[in-house]
């Protein structure tokens, strides 16, 4: 039940500058680099679902309350604005939007919190020196993303990822693809030093994505899972998209050994940011293939009830990844998970994971 770690649902808010805090979650409004376009229109498109993650005592009336919007509605004016509205609720401690595009036309409002004495993911400050990505690597990222638009206005975005990289379908951005094949072998510890070191946030999300085509797989992993916790948004994306390629070539490749540790990608199904979740979940549907039974163990441990959430999610592509970790956790078979997934009551499967959440909590009482 593969699934690909491609590039996920665009943002719709415009891009801010960045805060920089130790440990706090990630850009309130940061500038993205993500690989598709960003879905906007002259007024703001209007709200289809609106979901939520992170919530435990605090409840989804009061955060609906402080957001003052609805479905069917508008967008917040000020993403921000109601980020802070929302932190003003006793107990909340964090909170974040992310609106993606589309169900039916019309955006979807995920809504995260982070609640007081919840889990939390840290993020390391950003690094400070002046390094810089090569030139020519530059250029040829900025040629890849304006053929990966194109490619998306044509619905030509399929990726082959056996060869442990991305491989679009559409012709042009491939090709742009197939050079950086050439340029992370050349430039291969430039990458490196500008993905741990570079205060440029910018040229560390390129190293991230461009450092995955490097020929020796296993000795680019590293450095991936080290920017795992890198304070930009678009970095961790990339780094986990490369991760998730080098996942399939692993498997076509076991003689390689190749093991890529779940460790990070666990913790990050607590952040509060949206694309870590929903990134890592898609991530760790691929590592937990084999049904490992320790990398389960862990999950159900450290994030079920972040799982739990996410396999709530009204948009069900998004939910789909969530509910087959729950589905392994429990111990279903995968034609099971999907008998589940397609009948009258998919939830079922959730409640049956919420039931041994709170089993578990009252062992721990």
């Amino acid at each position: 039940m593969f699934l690909s770690g491609g590039a996920l649902a665009p943002s719709v808010w415009p891009a801010k500058p960045q805060q920089e805090q130790a440990g706090a979650p990630g850009p309130r409004e940061g500038e993205s680099k993500e690989l598709i376009p960003r879905f906007q229109q002259s007024h703001g498109p209007e709200i289809g679902i609106i979901d939520f993650y992170g919530l435990r005592k605090v409840s989804e009336e009061a955060v609906r309350r402080a957001l003052g919007v609805e479905e069917g509605g508008p967008l917040p004016r000020s993403k921000q604005e109601a980020e802070l509205a929302i932190e003003r609720i006793p107990g909340v401690v964090f909170a974040r939007l992310q609106a993606v595009c589309c169900e039916d036309g019309r955006a979807i409002l995920y809504v995260g919190v982070e609640e007081k004495g919840a889990p939390h993911f840290d993020y390391r400050l950003p690094p400070q020196e002046q390094i810089e990505l090569p030139e020519e690597v530059h250029r040829t990222y900025a040629l890849f993303l304006s053929a990966l638009n194109e490619a998306v206005r044509k619905h030509e975005i399929d990726e082959d990822l056996t060869q442990g990289h991305s491989l679009i379908s559409n012709a042009r951005a491939r090709s742009y693809q197939e050079r950086f094949l050439v340029q992370a072998k050349q430039y291969l510890d430039r990458l490196r030093a500008v993905l741990r070191r570079s205060a440029d946030a910018e040229y560390r999300a390129i190293a991230a994505y461009v450092i995955g085509y490097a020929p020796d797989k296993r000795a680019v992993i590293d450095d991936l899972l080290y920017a795992l916790r890198d304070p930009d948004d678009t970095v961790r994306s990339n780094a986990m998209r490369a991760l998730a390629a080098i996942e399939v070539y692993s498997r076509r490749n076991p003689q390689l050994g190749i093991q890529i540790p779940a460790t990070w990608l666990i913790e990050m199904l607590n952040s509060i940011i949206w694309t870590d979740r929903t990134t890592a979940a898609v991530n760790l549907v691929n590592l937990t293939e084999d049904r490992d039974q320790e990398t389960l163990d862990r999950i159900r441990e450290r994030a079920l009830g972040a799982l739990i959430d996410m396999a709530r999610w009204k948009h069900l592509p998004h939910a789909l990844p969530a509910y087959i970790l729950l589905g392994r956790i429990l111990g279903l078979k995968e034609d099971q998970i999907r008998n589940y997934w397609a009948g009258e009551d998919r939830l079922q499967l959730v409640e049956r994971a919420a039931a041994l959440q709170a089993d578990r909590r009252k062992k721990r009482e």
